[in-house]
């Protein structure tokens, strides 16, 4: 068992509406790992981040990353620092991985900048999501098989382009 793909990319980038939307042109089912993890301890990702830091966080998330790869056949949306973790990036290399990319200024614009994503809070949020950029894009790209930048692009042209890009057989993305 396996999922379809594995949604991965920085707050803003579109996986919690694309990730959906392609599950749904796909036809099958859809499953974010943030909720997984927020069932599992029963309180927000903000909470766990606030009251046990974020090294506790990402081990939670490691365990429900491995959790839905083994046992998820659908599109499976990750949050944006899961593939940070050395685990989750060696079991993602068996998986069909869909970056989705997003620029500084689209991902400020979509965030909001918002103090319900930990990581984006502080004294200057978009100097914070760029560093968050400069660090993650590079891992990323380790773990992506199609990359997708979203900036310009509606959530329907995305599905679409993906769509087309997962049905593509292998050889001929090579």
């Amino acid at each position: 068992m396996s999922p379809r793909a594995v949604v991965v990319g920085p707050p803003g980038s579109g996986k919690s509406t694309v990730g959906p939307l392609l599950a749904e042109a796909l036809g099958v089912a859809f499953r974010d790992s943030d909720d997984d993890i927020v069932a599992r301890a029963g309180r927000s990702i903000s909470d766990i981040f606030a009251e046990d830091g974020e090294p506790a966080f990402r081990a939670l998330e490691e365990a429900a990353v491995a959790t839905a790869l083994a046992e998820h056949e659908g599109v499976l949306s990750l949050g944006g620092g899961a593939p940070l973790t050395p685990g989750t990036r060696a079991r993602l290399a068996e998986h069909t991985v869909v970056f989705l990319n997003v620029g500084l200024a689209a991902g400020v614009q979509r965030t909001g900048l918002s103090s319900a994503r930990p990581l984006l809070a502080g004294v200057n949020p978009r100097a914070t999501f760029k560093k968050l950029l400069d660090e993650r894009v590079p891992v990323y790209r380790e773990v992506a098989t199609v990359e997708i930048v979203t900036d310009d692009r509606t959530p329907a042209e995305i599905v679409a382009h993906l769509v087309a890009e997962l049905a593509a057989p292998a050889e001929a993305k090579e």
